[in-house]
């Protein structure tokens, strides 16, 4: 018999500003709705495992509750409709119990099926497949250098030599460029401007003969109201 789940458990992996939703009478909900015994321990696996999507908007916890049981019948080989039937019972049930058409159903299972917490959840159970098919790769790998050193002919050995040379040269290095934009900023710009004006103020003393270019490049950078004041007093 699988082990029901527990609160502390649910909480664990639950974002925080979810954990106070959870109560006892929330997880007894959630075990009592899982009937089968067959995938109750997998979808309890899934709805610890896949509680990381709740990060990724506000959802509502019955709402991840039922995706998650949705993308485990579907996880274990039922078809959408299926898998809708399995995770609402009483709501299929309604609808075949009205008449509802096949086509129709098959439309409301293919809106769930789209919806986002489905489709966060499906993503988290697809292997990538150069992981899913590891075995072939390397057994790939093992008939090409089998090829290389057996083979009567040169050019399938030296074809099976380059594909391995390909396939197994090791990783290049990632040439990290960075592009340093200058911002300039109002502070750069009225640091030019002052700069500016100094400037301008240093050629007309040297051209009205108040200090020779000399002296002018060896005085100290004093403060545009320094330059008023010392004006001021050559007009005194």
């Amino acid at each position: 018999m699988s082990q029901a789940l527990t609160v502390e458990q649910f909480n664990r992996v639950l974002p925080r500003k979810m954990r106070n939703i959870v109560d006892q009478k929330f997880i007894d909900e959630v075990n009592a709705a899982i009937t089968d015994p067959i995938i109750a321990e997998s979808i309890r696996d899934n709805l610890l495992g896949f509680a990381s999507v709740l990060e990724e908007g506000r959802f509502k916890l019955d709402d991840y509750v039922n995706a998650v049981r949705y993308v485990s019948f579907k996880i274990m080989g039922d078809s959408n409709v299926v898998a809708y039937a399995k995770t609402f019972p009483n709501r299929y049930q309604t609808l075949t119990n009205k008449g509802t058409s096949d086509k129709d159903i098959s439309a409301y299972v293919a809106a769930f099926n789209k919806n986002k917490l489905v489709t966060l959840i499906l993503k988290q159970t697809i292997t990538p497949t150069h992981i899913l098919n590891a075995d072939i790769y390397q057994e790939a790998v093992n008939v090409q250098a089998v090829l290389m050193r057996t083979a009567r002919s040169e050019k399938v050995r030296s074809d099976a030599a380059a594909c391995l040379i390909k396939e197994l040269r090791p990783p290049e290095a990632t040439q990290i460029e960075l592009n340093v934009k200058h911002t300039e900023d109002s502070a750069l710009g009225d640091l030019r401007e002052t700069t500016r004006q100094l400037v301008e103020q240093q050629r007309k003393i040297i051209e009205g003969g108040g200090m020779s270019a000399k002296e002018v490049a060896h005085s100290k950078i004093v403060s545009e109201a320094e330059v008023i004041d010392v004006d001021a007093e050559r007009v005194e």
